[in-house]
């Protein structure tokens, strides 16, 4: 993290509401750019995207050198990708296809230091300072730094959604609405109807809701309705726009 600059946690838990873009790398010059705009997050998609540790590592590197903090979706259950990124100072793990609270209890163990998960410890990463960051110091700023976001994309997700926000060491969430929707049947219900339940499930629970969007208006109804993070679909808005060059077409 660029000194000086305040965790994302830290300033979700002092109730600022925040706004980001989901990246798929390679996208060096992009995420350099989305910080000199004054966003306050990026997401690096190693889901849908590349997980090539290295090419990672650069984009975090990009992203600290403004102050801006770095998020990475991992694939499903990829405790070890969780550890490196974490390792080469990611501020955070977005989870996808959290199903249950053994799998919110699995997703804590991969990303936290004991005793509240099981990630393996090292101070000479990057996020170590090499080495030069004190273990004890390394430990108490991992615990109070780390943002932890579950990816509810499946009928089971919304229905287990009370018991995996308040597993211990899950600070949010954000709906995968493609997957739920490939997911749903005609007896599940509807995509509103399990965004609002799971909402108000979160609201109870006192976790924080990250909204995808494609557009500021869409931003803008997302944060009336209660999300504190707002993540833009940097792909599509990037598509929309260039498709608009071609309005200058005679």
């Amino acid at each position: 993290m660029t000194a000086g600059a305040e965790p994302l946690r830290s300033r979700l838990r002092r109730g600022e509401r925040v706004v980001g873009a989901i990246v798929r790398m390679p996208a060096e010059d992009h995420v350099e750019m989305l910080a000199l705009a004054g966003l306050d997050f990026v997401i690096v998609d190693c889901e849908h995207g590349p997980a090539d540790v290295l090419a990672l590592r650069q984009h975090i590197a990009f992203a600290q050198l403004h102050g801006m903090a770095v998020l990475v979706r991992t694939g499903s259950h990829e405790p070890a990708l969780a550890l490196r990124a974490l390792d080469q100072g990611a501020q955070g793990i977005v989870a996808p296809h959290i199903d249950s609270s053994r799998e919110a209890s699995e997703l804590v163990d991969a990303v936290h230091y004991p005793p509240l998960g099981r990630r393996g410890f090292a101070t000479y990463p990057r996020a170590g300072g090499f080495g030069r960051v004190p273990a004890a110091e390394h430990r108490e700023r991992s615990a109070s730094e780390t943002l932890v976001l579950a990816m509810i994309e499946s009928p089971a997700a919304v229905r287990a959604a009370g018991e995996i926000l308040t597993t211990e060491g899950v600070d949010g969430y954000l709906i995968g609405a493609a997957d739920l929707a490939a997911a749903s049947t005609a007896d599940d219900p509807s995509l509103a109807e399990a965004a609002g339940s799971v909402s108000a499930t979160a609201k109870a629970a006192g976790v924080f809701r990250t909204d995808l969007v494609t557009d500021v208006d869409a931003a803008r109804a997302a944060f009336d309705d209660g999300a504190q993070l707002v993540c833009y679909n940097l792909t599509h808005v990037l598509m929309e726009s260039f498709a608009s060059l071609l309005r200058a077409r005679p």
